[in-house]
């Protein structure tokens, strides 16, 4: 099977050092607030995103080694397919957060709703369009 090679576009900055630390979800850290460093060739494609009230991030669980195709869900006892949960354990280690966009302003984004660590390869982003998100 083909492989692929992702670039990262920029990196998280959180309050959050380790793992344990950050929330589990998005959600649950509502109050948190963090910046994504946007890398200087990819400044351009930030361009208008400040008229979003909400971004879908998508991150590189950089942290995580190896995955598991079964995984307990926090609160649950029975495990399920990974693909049926949030887990970070995953094969591609890719994360997806909806973040409250505070700010976009030159290569900097802020946002709330923080659940990623401090340094996480962030691959890329997308304006939450409710009417698109949900049926």
């Amino acid at each position: 099977m083909k492989s692929y090679s992702i670039e990262p576009i920029g990196i998280a900055h959180t309050p959050y050092k380790e793992r344990g630390q950050a929330p589990r979800q998005s959600i649950y850290g509502k109050e948190g607030q963090g910046e994504i460093e946007i890398f200087n060739s990819f400044i351009e494609g930030i361009q208008g995103l400040e008229k979003y009230e909400y971004i879908i991030v998508l991150f590189y669980f950089d942290r995580i080694s190896g995955y598991s195709l079964k995984a307990t869900p926090p609160g649950e006892v029975i495990s399920r397919g990974v693909f049926a949960t949030r887990s970070p354990a995953r094969p591609n280690h890719i994360g997806l957060s909806v973040l409250k966009l505070i700010k976009a302003e030159g290569n900097i984004i802020k946002f709330s709703g923080v659940d990623m660590l401090d340094g996480t390869p962030i691959i890329d982003i997308k304006p939450y369009v409710r009417e698109l998100e949900s049926k």
